[in-house]
C-alpha cells in the first residue's frame, strides 16, 4: 500500500550514479518527483526512465527535480544511465532502506510507484498505475505544466 497525498515523505540519503551522496532534504523549496522501479535496463524501466529523458527539460523549466530509485547498485545505474543518457541521478538503494521507508517493497526489487513530493515535503501526488512510454508526460499534466 503506497503512502497517501498529504504525508510527510519520508527522509532519505543515499549514493546517486556518480557516487555522490543525495538527502531530499537537499531539496527543499522544490518539487521533487521521486520515482520508484525494479530494475535497470529492463524494456518497461527503459520506457519508464526514457520518458523522463525526453521530458527532463520541460521538468528543468519548472525547477522539478527528478529522482529514479531502485534496489539496483552504483555501477548498474552507471551503465544504465550511459546507455540511454538519462539526465537526471538514480539512486542506489541496494539496502532497501528508501523502497521500505516509501512502502514500494516488491519483494527483493521496488514496485513502479511514482511520488511527487511538493516544497515542503509533503506527498502532493501518488502513482500506483504507471504508462511507462507517457509516464513523464502525465506527471507533467497532472501538475499543469
Amino acid at each position: 500500500m503506497a503512502l497517501a497525498v498529504g504525508t510527510p515523505a519520508p527522509a532519505f540519503t543515499a549514493k546517486d550514479t556518480h557516487g555522490n551522496t543525495v538527502s531530499l532534504s537537499d531539496f527543499a523549496g522544490k518539487t521533487v518527483v521521486l520515482y520508484f522501479y525494479p530494475k535497470d535496463d529492463t524494456p518497461g524501466c527503459t520506457k519508464e526512465a526514457c520518458s523522463f529523458r525526453d521530458n527532463y527539460a520541460a521538468y528543468q523549466s519548472k525547477d522539478i527535480v527528478v529522482l529514479g530509485v531502485s534496489a539496483d547498485d552504483e555501477t548498474s545505474h552507471q551503465k544504465f544511465t550511459e546507455k540511454f543518457n538519462l539526465p537526471f541521478p538514480l539512486l542506489a538503494d541496494v539496502d532497501k532502506s528508501i523502497i521500505k521507508a516509501y512502502d514500494v517493497d516488491g519483494g527483493g526489487y521496488a514496485k513502479r510507484v511514482t511520488y511527487v513530493i511538493d516544497g515542503n515535503g509533503i506527498i502532493s501526488h501518488v502513482y500506483t498505475s504507471v504508462k511507462t512510454d507517457t509516464h513523464a508526460t502525465d506527471i507533467l499534466a497532472d501538475l499543469g505544466l
